[in-house]
């Protein structure tokens, strides 16, 4: 008798098989017993049916507990009135184990306390769904990538230097010397797009921020395109062209897992490229129209990434930011040098940033200066420069949050949601 997964069922109609899952719900009706059973690619119900009481199977489905671990075996038939449209006529149950009193029931429980148990509430309708559609996040992004000729480069965790400003930075010993886990994969990505034109990283990244709002995460993943020769211009439209390529994948294949998560799919739908651009300065005025206070040479936070991206139906792009609140070796504005060839790509329905890249410096000596400006050590930056000394070339990329994007797709309040096991400011458990 074959194993067959839920999901593949439907080619398996009418033939004796078994099914591996756990329970995930029971009831009982005169002479029927019902079985959901969930396996991690669907829910399937199973019948019993006798009119003897005490028949064998009806002893153990009544000791059964949710959660307990079971193989069913009989054959599946179509019944629109069953979950999923099939249902099973279970002919022999065999109990791997029967479960404890499961923690997690159908009443209310608080957060902290579904965090604590987060192993477990991974099992719920609603937290498996949001997973569903991250691996479908996942396989879009690397799909697009590797459809456009990219090359995909892992980059270290463990550095010698910081990316992203020192003030974030998670340090560990490396022997004898100091290391860091990786805020972004972007300097070794500049090192192989040098070597392989276009390239992209996928991996987790971590900050040290001491952060507690709905979409900071302390370890999150990103993908970060590289492009040699590439401008800003370039990259804001292969960053537009991944947000719908994605957006569509997810609309056309997980249909049922936003249907669970109850998420009003018309805003998705109605996404089209190319999006709005603004400047940093135009943004400002917007947000100084809408009551907030920030002032020319603030740095964005939720708040006003939320602002902006209330105010546009799409996603918007805003570039041109001032050079003092971006990172070390972006391209300044050849007309305005006090600004940077800088991008964030807001989400919208209020999601705030979910790509952030940009132009990066070029020349070797103007890079120097810039690494002397933000007080950064020299020798772990060598090689960085090295790049621009050997057929420099202008080139640009961007990182894209696959939490934040998993955020807006699946319309969840919180980015704790979207990975399996969220590293948070005090949560460290499980």
């Amino acid at each position: 008798m074959d194993w067959v997964y839920i999901e593949d069922l439907k080619g398996r109609l009418n033939e004796d098989i078994e099914i591996r899952g756990w329970l995930y719900n029971k009831r009982s009706s005169g002479k029927i017993r019902f079985l959901l059973v969930r396996d991690g690619t669907g829910v399937l119900q199973g019948t019993i049916y006798s009119p003897d009481k005490d028949h064998p199977l009806f002893r153990t489905f009544d000791e059964l507990t949710l959660e307990s671990s079971l193989i069913l075996r009989g054959k599946v038939r179509e019944d629109q009135r069953a979950p999923g449209g099939l249902e099973m006529s279970i002919s022999d149950i065999e109990v791997v184990q029967i479960a404890e009193e499961y923690p997690i029931t159908p009443k209310e429980h608080g957060i902290s306390f579904l965090m604590e148990h987060r192993h477990l509430w991974l099992r719920s309708r609603m937290q498996h769904s949001v997973l569903e559609v991250r691996t479908e996040l996942i396989k879009a992004i690397r799909d697009f990538f590797d459809g456009r000729g990219f090359r995909n480069m892992d980059t270290p965790i463990l550095t010698p230097s910081a990316c992203e400003g020192t003030t974030t930075l998670f340090e560990t010993e490396y022997f004898d010397q100091k290391a860091y886990l990786s805020q972004s994969g972007q300097l070794y990505n500049e090192a192989t797009a040098m070597a392989f034109g276009k390239v992209y990283c996928f991996g987790p990244t971590f900050r040290a921020e001491k952060s507690k709002t709905r979409k900071h995460l302390i370890e999150f993943w990103m993908v970060e395109p590289e492009i040699a020769f590439a401008t800003l211009d370039d990259i804001k439209v292969l960053g537009e062209d991944l947000i719908v390529s994605i957006i569509e994948r997810v609309l056309e294949n997980q249909k049922e897992a936003l249907d669970v998560l109850e998420r009003e799919t018309a805003p998705l739908e109605n996404i089209k490229k190319p999006f709005p651009q603004i400047t940093y300065e135009d943004a400002i005025r917007v947000l100084n129209e809408k009551g907030n206070s920030i002032s020319f040479g603030d740095d964005f936070g939720a708040p006003e990434e939320t602002a902006l991206s209330e105010h546009f139906a799409s996603p918007v792009c805003v570039t041109h930011f001032p050079a003092k609140i971006k990172a070390f070796y972006m391209q300044p504005a050849e007309a305005r040098p006090d600004l940077v060839l800088g991008m964030d790509i807001l989400a919208s329905e209020g999601y705030g940033e979910i790509i952030g890249g940009g132009q990066r410096i070029h020349d070797p000596a103007l890079l120097e200066e810039k690494i002397k400006e933000h007080n950064l050590p020299r020798e772990a930056y060598e090689w960085y420069i090295d790049l621009r000394k050997y057929g420099s070339v202008p080139h640009s990329g961007f990182g894209m949050g696959v939490e934040r994007m998993l955020s807006w797709l699946c319309g969840i309040k919180h980015i704790r949601e979207a990975i399996p096991f969220p590293r948070l400011l005090y949560r460290l458990y499980p």
